[in-house]
């Protein structure tokens, strides 16, 4: 059975491209028989098209993980019916996300420091201001193991 998960951060050119490249990532190593189906987003509409912020990319590629071929968009309505978990990265985007929840709409939506509650975090701040790409990538890669693991469950 394929399990669609989408990560929404507010321009997805920093925290969910990351997300998606880093979850794809630890999935296809240390869970390779689960059918994923991957994809990120923004709340804004800001980068359409652009891909992950230079900065980020470069701290990514520092670890291993290659984001240069995602490219921004928006998250739209439909995704709730295209996926079956939505992980936003802050509040904020999870309430931006739950204001275009379509009616009789059962989707979830988490938010992705819920799968890394050793981390301390309620988000994942926007490196894009803080400036701190390490400390998303360390929060990315735990969360990343968290939603692994309750989806091998």
């Amino acid at each position: 059975m394929t399990t669609r998960v989408l990560f929404v951060c507010l321009g997805n050119i920093c925290r969910s491209p990351s997300a998606e490249g880093v979850f794809r990532s630890i999935a296809a190593q240390s869970a390779p028989e689960l059918d994923l189906v991957i994809d990120s987003a923004g709340t804004s509409d800001w980068h359409v098209g652009a891909p992950p912020y230079g900065p980020m990319q470069q701290a990514a590629r520092g670890r291993g993980y290659e984001l240069a071929p995602l490219r921004a968009r928006q998250f739209l309505r439909n995704d709730f019916d295209r996926f079956d978990l939505i992980i936003g990265m802050d509040r904020e985007n999870v309430a931006n996300i739950e204001r275009l929840r379509p009616t009789g709409s059962n989707t979830p939506v988490k938010i992705f420091t819920d799968y890394a509650p050793d981390s301390g975090m309620d988000h994942v701040p926007d490196p894009y201001y803080t400036r701190d790409f390490d400390q998303t990538l360390d929060l990315v890669e735990a969360a990343s193991r968290g939603l692994l693991t309750s989806l091998n469950r």
